[in-house]
């Protein structure tokens, strides 16, 4: 994919400028990371109408260009979301600093001695739809770890993003630190993404957020390794031994709280021989969500409303108020419906009978499995990590909320005194 010359080299000199920062990071301390992301808190706490302000000049944009109700829901910033970022920040902040960390340690017969430390990974960049809060929290969690960080958001959230990069580099550079530490891509051409994938000199990681389609156009395009955060395909299974008192505030939680996110809900699976099925279906929908089914489901529930599945079937991800429907007669056939249709995102089971809930979490793969709560908990901050660069589901390097830790790899350091191998 062509792009002008001007471009290729916009796309150029970021990398360099991370690239380089990034080596100045590594030698940064504890103090100095902390400091800076204190400098923003400071920032975003005096410039909230600011932020508000280049915020609804996105939301009108999107509105007018007629995005989805969950898109424009990721998008807003609110009053909450600028409180969510502080305390996100105040979180990180909080955290140990991974980077010099002794994983383990071993002395030879011969006297060496090995050590094995967490060092930053170096140039991380971060491609994301919608989600400004993602240009903070990935930022603080890029500083603290050391990582120079490569923002690209989408052209959606342009002004938001140019906003609250400006205040991070103010920060940055408030600290005695290297601005470029934090760089946001502020054109939106698809071409230039292309251009970036294949900045493997200079950046280290790239890690994509969003839709299906971005993820697969980053995997075909990319020559630098990429730990995705892919779409969430989220199975619920109410066996039968389920608390009847927990199980419809769960799963409402789990699909109605914010409908439009990964670990929302989109697949109920209920034990033919669960109690309370009516129970279950009508909380669903009189808190306005649609049921979708196979012909099979909805014969055998015939006396509820459900619409067809769509074209996907139970692959789908709504993103919205609408939940497909199962009925299993077996705990093998709900595990057997989950793992054709995973995304290996977040699965849940609610029961009490322990022999199912333990051959539910020995037979799924997925990088998290939540046992009678709800899975809007797994966040990088609801499991106390302070913020995520994105819910890995691959199986390499990192699963499940990458957070602070999982921005680092490790390095051998062997001292020795004169030996020589034979």
């Amino acid at each position: 994919m062509d792009i002008p010359d001007e471009d290729s080299r916009y796309i150029e000199q970021i990398g360099k400028n991370a690239k380089a920062a990034s080596l100045k990071l590594r030698m940064a301390s504890t103090e100095k990371k902390n400091r800076a992301l204190a400098n923003l808190i400071r920032l975003l706490e005096s410039h909230r109408a600011d932020i508000r302000a280049a915020n609804a000049l996105d939301v009108e944009n999107a509105e007018v260009n007629g995005l989805s109700a969950a898109m424009i829901d990721r998008l807003i910033i609110s009053e909450k979301t600028i409180a969510s970022m502080i305390q996100s920040l105040e979180d990180i902040i909080g955290l140990k600093d991974p980077v010099g960390e002794i994983a383990e340690g071993w002395v030879l017969p011969n006297g060496l001695q090995i050590t094995r430390q967490r060092i930053p990974i170096g140039v991380v960049a971060i491609i994301y739809e919608s989600r400004p809060n993602v240009t903070v929290d990935v930022g603080a969690l890029g500083i603290k770890s050391s990582n120079a960080v490569i923002l690209r958001g989408g052209k959606e959230a342009m002004e938001s993003n140019k906003y609250l990069n400006q205040l991070f580099q103010k920060a940055i550079r408030d600290a005695g630190m290297d601005p470029h530490s934090i760089s946001l891509v502020e054109k939106a051409d698809r071409g230039l993404m292309v251009h970036l994938l294949k900045q493997k000199d200079s950046i280290d990681l790239i890690v994509p957020r969003g839709g299906e389609g971005l993820i697969r156009f980053v995997y075909e395009h990319s020559l630098i390794p990429v730990v995705a955060h892919d779409k969430g395909v989220v199975h619920y299974y109410i066996h039968k031994s389920a608390r009847r008192e927990i199980v419809n505030e769960v799963l409402l939680n789990a699909k109605v709280q914010r409908p439009g996110v990964c670990n929302a809900a989109e697949t109920v699976i209920l034990d033919s021989a669960y109690p309370d099925i009516p129970g279950v279906l009508k909380a669903l929908t009189d808190a306005g969500v649609i049921l979708h089914g196979d012909a099979r489901t909805k014969e055998r529930l015939k006396d509820f409303p459900m619409a067809d599945l769509t074209e996907e079937g139970y692959h789908r991800e709504y993103l919205s108020l609408d939940i497909s429907v199962r009925l299993a007669d077996t705990p093998e056939d709900a595990l057997s419906h989950i793992l054709e249709y995973t995304s290996y995102h977040s699965e849940a089971i609610m029961a009490e009978d322990y022999s199912v809930i333990n051959n539910f979490t020995r037979a799924l793969d997925s990088a998290a499995l939540f046992v009678n709560c709800s899975t809007r908990f797994h966040d990088g901050g609801q499991f106390g990590l302070g913020a995520e660069v994105g819910i890995s589901t691959g199986k390499l390097h990192a699963r499940g909320p990458m957070g602070l830790r999982d921005l680092t790899t490790t390095q051998y350091i062997v001292r020795g005194n004169g030996q020589v191998r034979s």
